[in-house]
């Protein structure tokens, strides 16, 4: 039976820090594949590559069981601190009851419903366009948005990072990536306005 209570983010925080120490590469190279390989085992778990969503009821159940049992034995990895973020099965589920089933992207007009969908479900999925996290020149940033943001078939933006900013590089934990990540959100915001979306979710 799952609990009540639900981990919060100061909890998890808490864990990072006393969590058992790892070495990352252990956990790259031997506890995460050999993990997976002995719960592929255990489970009977063949994926068919012509097969893009499983749709097998069992299959499913396999996998999703395959996937609790490696998130509750191997945790999850804090690369800031080296630890292992353990949880509880009862943890685990007890998160998946308390999410949300729904969430709203966006505002105004522009907003779209994002719900968990089956293999079955007559819905189309939500489209989200965009470079996604890709290196974009500073001279095509805005054009480029503002392409997928005109396109009636996308529905939220995943933004690309800016190459340079004002030709400097924007080197991690620098003023210039401070002012990279400004211009990229406010470029992107003028690339929706500009193909009439402004509420779009970015």
């Amino acid at each position: 039976m799952a609990l009540d209570k639900k981990i919060t983010v100061f909890e998890v925080y808490n864990r990072a820090k006393t969590g058992p120490k790892v070495d990352e590469r252990d956990w790259d190279n031997k506890i995460i594949p050999q993990t997976a390989s002995r719960l592929k085992e255990k489970y009977g778990i063949k994926m068919d590559k012509r097969v893009i969503v499983p749709t097998d009821p069992e299959l499913i159940n396999n996998l999703f069981r395959a996937g609790l049992e490696m998130l509750v034995e191997c945790g999850v990895y804090s690369m800031d601190t080296g630890r292992v973020i353990k949880f509880t099965e009862e943890e685990v589920l007890t998160s998946i009851q308390a999410a949300p089933k729904s969430v709203i992207l966006g505002e105004g007009r522009d907003a779209v419903e994002l719900k968990g969908r089956s293999y079955a479900d007559s819905r189309p999925p939500l489209i989200q366009g965009g470079p996604t996290g890709a290196p974009v020149s500073e001279d095509l940033f805005l054009a480029l948005h503002q392409a997928y943001a005109q396109e009636p078939l996308v529905d939220t933006i995943v933004d690309g990072v800016l190459q340079t900013i004002n030709g400097n590089d924007p080197v991690p934990n620098s003023p210039w990536e401070i002012a990279a990540v400004k211009s990229e959100a406010m470029l992107v915001r003028m690339a929706q306005a500009r193909a009439g979306r402004p509420g779009m979710a970015l």
